[in-house]
């Protein structure tokens, strides 16, 4: 009995001490990673701003070719959400919407998930030219667990859990973009305008209207 009591006083024990140490853990994390895309800037970020298209390069997309999903909005705006439903626990169900886009540079989105579990985290992209035809992508996630589920966190890499999935959907898409032809180039309006005068002057010394 004295040997029962005190297993017990020492696991009560143990559970106090760890909730204490949870008061002193931090509650969110950050995790971020980048790939460099031999693609204009321009290109890529008008690839990423359609929330549809991580389904081609996204990880996480890709673990359950049979879940459902289902689209509110128009794709590359504000407000668009894409949602998932999988029998996978794994996979789960949630949401992510179009939280914010800053023109040709970050798209920053929210997530919702509802199965196994319920939590809400932020993502985005972003986009930087690094050179005429090379663009630096960055992937962030943000996430936290609330006390006392936070203790988890002393247990768990999020780090290396969640930077292996950025970067191989991050591969994901340098290998989508670089197989992509490229875009044409914009004509250059003072060219254009100088090609249409020289060729009204040709036509005046031809005596054609």
């Amino acid at each position: 009995m004295k040997i029962l009591k005190r297993i017990l006083l020492g696991l009560l024990g143990l559970i106090a001490l760890l909730l204490l140490i949870g008061l002193f853990v931090k509650k969110e994390y950050t995790v971020e990673r980048e790939v460099t895309i031999n693609k204009p800037s321009q290109e890529v970020f008008n690839y990423l701003r359609l929330l549809k298209n991580q389904d081609n390069f996204s990880k996480w997309a890709k673990m359950d070719p049979g879940m459902k999903k289902t689209y509110t909005g128009t794709d590359g705006t504000v407000g668009f959400v894409s949602a998932w439903e999988s029998d996978r626990d794994s996979v789960g169900a949630g949401e992510q919407e179009i939280k914010a886009i800053e023109e040709g540079k970050r798209i920053d989105y929210e997530l919702r998930f509802k199965e196994p579990f319920e939590s809400t985290a932020s993502a985005s992209m972003s986009t930087e030219a690094t050179g005429e035809n090379q663009t630096r992508v960055k992937w962030s996630f943000k996430g936290s667990m609330p006390y006392p589920m936070n203790l988890m966190l002393l247990f768990m890499n999020m780090d290396k859990m969640l930077g292996n999935d950025l970067s191989t959907g991050l591969n994901n898409l340098k290998g989508i973009m670089e197989q992509m032809p490229s875009a044409p180039a914009p004509a250059d309006p003072v060219s254009a305008q100088d090609s249409t005068a020289a060729d009204s002057a040709n036509k005046a010394a031809a005596g054609k209207p």
